[in-house]
């Protein structure tokens, strides 16, 4: 009997050798053409990767273990495949080094390089208890916004943004007259899509500040966040793809949408864009990651 059930006899060679070419960038401009729409209002913003599997060894040959975040500017003309990613902090597992700053340095440099970009790299250690703090989003949670609707919310292979306009008679306790100058702030658990590459599901938690004079529907917005549970598209271009949809449809007068995203292969990803960079918030991580 095989071991390898339905994934068959696939396997992947993981370098055992510091390995920089196994980065893989790809350009940003292939997710934001297919948004069409102002590409330069998508590259404000910064996208935060959280990595859980960093090893290396030090001058002794003994093994070295730490978390780590890297901020990639939403204005690098790349981002890089997270397998590629992974495969590149495996390569440095059997690599000496004579300090944490040391890997901190070379990790940035590589990463820089790859996406033609500044990125900022920290490393932070197991016995730190502040270390990548479990946070919360804030906001209403609009998960139950659909719970006293009727009719069944349908499949669709891609993003509607139509849906923010749904003409359905909601509950008013759904409504929400904003005043233009105080965001309205909401989450939702239920953001899905899939990877391009692989097809695997990828699950997030996105949330969204927004400044409109515009009435908000939360039940209409949950719908839309249900349109991408079919939609194939990386985790940074489906965070633009609402940030877009919502630009124009609300036309806000501020605006921060971002995403934190499970884990996959020891990294998680949390893109996130805003009207203005005054209104980047920190970054987080949430109780899935």
């Amino acid at each position: 009997m095989s071991i390898h059930g339905i994934l068959g006899e696939q396997t992947t060679d993981y370098p055992t050798e510091y390995s920089p070419e196994t980065l893989y960038p790809i350009a940003r401009s292939m997710g934001r053409d297919v948004i069409g729409w102002h590409a330069d209002k998508l590259t404000v913003g910064v996208d935060w990767w959280q990595a859980f599997e960093i090893s290396w060894l030090n001058l002794q040959g003994i093994s070295q273990v730490a978390m780590a975040r890297f901020s990639i500017p939403a204005s690098s003309p790349f981002i890089v495949e997270s397998k590629s990613l992974k495969l590149y902090l495996n390569s440095i597992n059997f690599t000496e080094f004579a300090s944490w700053n040391d890997v901190q340095a070379l990790i940035a440099k590589d990463l820089s390089a790859c996406l033609q970009a500044e990125v900022q790299v920290e490393l932070f250690t197991l016995n730190d208890a502040a270390s990548l703090l479990i946070a919360q989003p804030t906001g209403i949670c609009i998960d139950d916004a659909l719970a006293g609707s009727t009719g069944k919310i349908e499949l669709t292979e891609h993003p509607d943004a139509s849906l923010l306009s749904n003409d359905e008679t909601e509950a008013s306790s759904e409504r929400v007259a904003n005043n233009s100058n105080q965001p309205y702030v909401f989450y939702s658990n239920l953001l899905r899509s899939n990877c391009p590459v692989t097809n695997q599901p990828d699950w997030g938690t996105l949330a969204v500040s927004i400044t409109t004079d515009k009435t908000f529907n939360n039940a209409n917005m949950l719908r839309y966040i249900l349109s991408f549970r079919q939609h194939n598209g990386f985790h940074e271009q489906c965070v633009e793809q609402i940030f877009a949809d919502l630009s124009q449809y609300y036309q806000p007068e501020t605006l921060m949408v971002r995403a934190w995203y499970t884990r996959r292969g020891g990294i998680d990803i949390n893109p996130c864009r805003v009207s203005d960079m005054a209104l980047l918030p920190a970054p987080s991580r949430l109780i899935r990651q």
